[in-house]
């Protein structure tokens, strides 16, 4: 079911100090940059910072695994003794996320993203319709 890691998204109390922290870190600043999110590509992988103001940092980290089809695992993960946590959702451009607990507690997300390639791959020669 699982194609592969795709995102990893820190949920932050101060977007511009986290935006500004990251863009040290990696020597270069994100390629999408709004008040609601912030994403670099790292390598062809989302690293993704999520504002939470001062709510506090809910359920940390949230992780990401390319699927094919996100409703169908998302059911998948749910038939197997997952409880629901965040529907299945477009999020923008075709890209869909869900996310799920897993029995022992952890989050696991779920994403499509018909846009993902690893860098040095076509589109044609990988399973990227994830």
């Amino acid at each position: 079911m699982f194609q592969g890691l795709r995102t990893v998204i820190y949920p932050v109390t101060d977007l511009a100090a986290s935006k500004a922290w990251f863009s040290d870190v990696l020597g270069f600043g994100p390629y999408f940059d709004e008040p609601f999110y912030v994403g670099f590509d790292v390598g062809g992988y989302e690293l993704g910072l999520l504002p939470v103001g001062d709510s506090g940092m809910g359920d940390g980290a949230l992780t990401y695994w390319g699927v094919r089809d996100a409703e169908a695992a998302y059911a998948a993960l749910v038939a197997k003794g997952a409880t629901d946590h965040t529907p299945v959702t477009e999020v923008g451009d075709g890209i869909k996320t869900g996310t799920v607990r897993a029995p022992d507690g952890n989050i696991v997300g779920i994403i499509y993203n018909p846009h993902f390639q690893l860098p040095g791959t076509s589109q044609a020669g990988t399973a990227s319709a994830d």
